[in-house]
């Protein structure tokens, strides 16, 4: 088989030290967010030659408006932001704190009852004729790591949202000295989230895999299975993020542009509007702290399924550690390729017109997917023996290193394929969106009907990525390459997160030089960050689904190698009702989603209705709206809704793997698998296409866009209603369904020995 060229001391090294490099280069970007002030600076008219940092020269722009009085209210904006957004996860996080500690016990009770909590050690799974760990071990150290991803997931979370809220004044400031400015600030912000999360998950997942390693030695089943709960505990509470964050934002966004943009005729972020303040908060809670804590459970479960696979394999049974920890070290070095790659943003060249935000943000994707494909080949060669065997459903199947490199690598670029695709369809620079755009003439009717053509339309190319990812890496090295690609495509998760968080941080940019009366030319600058940040959001949600596909059919893989499955046969009646029921769950999932939605809104609706019927002098700018009372609206809405959405995903594993068995469960998860990635594309990009089309017409940037405004012509206010049908799509159902086939595939795989030993009830009885 032969040996590692990278020793098993170099990669306890490099490991932690990759991970630290991304921590500190996440926080030297964010003492270079930090220089941009948002207080006055008292250092009197005449006698400083700068005022507020910068040159007086630089703020031409804000004729009649006192500097001074824009950094106090851009400030007072931001504040009341962050507080919404902070109120709002503290609420959310004591709930989700509550599931996770009954959940934990769950899993110690289930996991502990394999094997009667008997502390003996037990025959090995996968080789009867060695003892392992006894099943009362993994059921604790499972129930660990579980606390261990939750708690990183919500850490993850919570600071993303806390760089987001600190940044977004600070990019409206920027703005003030020209677009490029504004553009490095909200990127560096961005950065700042995307390192501190990857580096973050990686330390702590290397941190936990050499503590268990203290106890269990030379078991390497036992203790990679026990790690499976890192990346429960990551998905479990991205969902919770996801679904609470999605459901906040959308209320108060169609709320907003409902009686505000179609009723009152008047523009977004308008301070007039009573739920303007909670419409930015949702930005943080939803795109931001939802969105990263999504990406991280994928990262989590990719990493925890190709582990699991690993040590059954020649890796494990060798104690190779260095060969073990592959997929550690290719995200160790898809840090260091996306701090190389971020400094092409913000240092090596400088944005100076508009047209050229979207370029600078597609070729951070083209060179971190460019310079990775260099650095995966180092990884292989130096951490890969030239050939070794990989688990294969009861055989071990022999593999040559450069067939893994090729297996991350097809993973690596079809996440470019479809980040590519994402954009064509969602961006307004195109004729998809613009086809859509076109159609708002005629109403809002055609204008819906031509955006579900196109959502239907982007699914094709994506699935076909997929699918030849799918047989490429399974045919080189069985489930273990499909788990590899999986990790291959959110190798680059450190600049996919930045360019995501870019977009939320640019759009309360926006909004904040809106109510803060800052003039036409800034909104200007902030809109066309805001533009670009919309379809990298969509390029984000696109490798977000498709890794999830990838990582869902390898956790898969794990489950049934775990559950001593060997074919499952779609034509036998427990597997089918498995399959058709799984195929239903995500329309199930996405119905109780948009329903929430649609009843947060109602109510949010009739309160700024309300508002602007009975408080005087709100139109007219002489009145203040109650803003806390719509962020109290969206906020209970979100946190009552967002339960029996998690329930229904939560639970179902649970129930058919003990009431039906694992066949059944091996239906449902191919089940949902297959419809789930197809629906989540189509949403996303469905909802994406439309808001850029509403977008396109508002900025009238070209003769045709300008045929259709301006805004608050027919065929705007068509385009705003099909924006809001398609804000719970692309920002709550959307983005949650690829937690939902995730998390079910994780949940099934950490509950395996338990459903293998009991499971199967009612076929039990009957």
């Amino acid at each position: 088989m032969g040996a590692t060229l990278l020793s098993e001391l170099a990669t306890e090294i490099v490991v932690p030290v990759c991970a630290v490099v991304g921590i500190v280069f996440s926080l030297v970007q964010w003492h270079l967010v930090s220089r941009v002030k948002v207080t006055p600076e008292h250092n009197g008219p005449s006698s400083s030659p700068t005022k507020n940092g910068y040159g007086d020269s630089l703020i031409e722009e804000e004729e009649g408006i006192n500097d001074h009085n824009v950094v106090i209210k851009c400030a007072e904006i931001q504040n009341a932001i962050s507080e919404g957004a902070t109120s709002f996860l503290f609420t959310e996080y004591q709930y989700v704190g509550i599931f996770m500690a009954a959940f934990a016990i769950l899993i110690f009770l289930f996991l502990g009852s394999v094997e009667s909590f008997s502390t003996r050690s037990q025959p090995c799974t996968y080789n009867k004729t060695k003892l392992c760990k006894p099943a009362l071990a993994t059921a604790l150290f499972s129930t660990v790591s579980f606390l261990l991803g939750a708690l990183t997931s919500v850490l993850s979370g919570y600071l993303g949202m806390k760089i987001a809220t600190y940044a977004n004044a600070r990019t409206t400031l920027e703005a003030r000295k020209g677009v490029g400015k504004a553009f490095i600030t909200a990127f560096r912000s961005g950065a700042v989230m995307g390192f501190l999360l990857a580096a973050n998950g990686l330390l702590v997942l290397y941190i936990a895999i050499n503590l268990f390693k203290l106890y269990y030695g030379d078991d390497w089943e036992g203790l990679f299975e026990a790690i499976t709960g890192y990346g429960l505990g990551g998905s479990s509470m991205a969902l919770f993020g996801r679904v609470g964050g999605g459901i906040y934002t959308k209320a108060a966004d169609v709320g907003a542009d409902l009686v505000g943009k179609v009723e009152r005729n008047i523009p977004e972020d308008d301070p007039r509007n009573p739920a303007v303040i909670a419409d930015n908060v949702g930005d943080n809670v939803g795109d931001i702290a939802g969105m990263g804590s999504d990406l991280f459970g994928s990262y989590a479960e990719s990493s925890c399924a190709a582990l699991v696979v690993a040590s059954i394999s020649s890796f494990g049974i060798n104690h190779d550690f260095t060969a073990m920890l592959y997929p550690l070290l290719v995200s160790s070095m898809g840090i260091i390729v996306c701090l190389i790659t971020t400094l092409f943003a913000t240092d090596f060249a400088e944005i100076r017109a508009v047209k050229e935000i979207e370029p600078a943000l597609k070729k951070q994707l083209i060179i971190s997917t460019v310079l990775m494909t260099i650095g995966i080949a180092i990884v292989s060669w130096i951490a890969l023996p030239s050939s070794f065997t990989i688990f294969n459903f009861g055989v071990q199947k022999e593999v040559k290193s450069w067939q893994l490199f090729l297996c991350v690598g097809v993973g690596l670029w079809a996440g470019l394929i479809i980040g590519f695709v994402t954009e064509y369809y969602t961006s307004n620079a195109y004729s998809p969106v613009q086809d859509v755009a076109d159609s708002c003439r005629t109403g809002a009717a055609t204008n819906v009907i031509f955006g579900l053509a196109l959502g239907y339309k982007s699914v094709i190319i994506p699935i076909f990525a997929i699918a030849i990812s799918i047989f490429v890496s399974f045919s080189f090295a069985a489930m273990y390459g499909i788990a590899v690609a999986a990790l291959g495509m959110l190798s680059t998760i450190a600049t996919g997160l930045a360019i995501d968080a870019y977009g939320p941080i640019s759009d309360n940019a926006g909004g904040i030089a809106e109510m803060a009366g800052m003039s036409h030319r800034i909104r200007e600058r902030t809109d066309a960050l805001d533009a670009a940040g919309n379809t990298t959001a969509a390029i984000g949600k696109g490798f977000a689904i498709g890794s999830a596909a990838l990582v869902s059919l390898a956790l898969f893989g794990a489950f049934v190698s775990r559950a001593g499955i060997s074919t499952v046969d779609v034509l036998t009646p427990k597997v089918f009702i498995g399959l058709i029921v799984g195929a239903m769950l995500p329309y199930w999932f996405s119905a109780m989603t948009m329903k929430s939605v649609g009843k947060a809104a109602l109510k949010m609706v009739e309160e700024v209705r309300r508002q602007f019927n009975t408080i005087p002098g709100i139109m007219e700018g002489l009145a203040k709206p109650d803003y806390a009372t719509c962020v109290k609206i969206s906020t209970d809405a979100s946190i009552k809704e967002m339960i029996p959405p998690g329930a229904l995903v939560m639970l179902t594993p649970l129930i058919v793997g003990t009431f039906f068995g694992v066949e059944t469960l091996s239906g449902v998860l191919a089940g949902s698998l297959v419809s789930g990635v197809q629906i989540a594309i189509s949403a996303s990009n469905t909802g994406g296409a439309w808001d850029n089309a509403k977008k396109y017409i508002e900025a009238g940037a070209s003769e045709h866009a300008r045929t259709l405004g301006p805004k608050g012509s027919e065929p705007h206010k068509a385009a705003v209603i099909g924006d809001t049908i398609g804000d719970p799509l692309k920002d709550t159902s959307g983005p949650s369904l690829n937690i939902l086939i995730k998390l079910m595939a994780v949940e099934s795989l950490v509950f395996a020995p338990f459903f293998a030993t009991h499971g199967g009830l009612l076929f039990k009885i009957f």
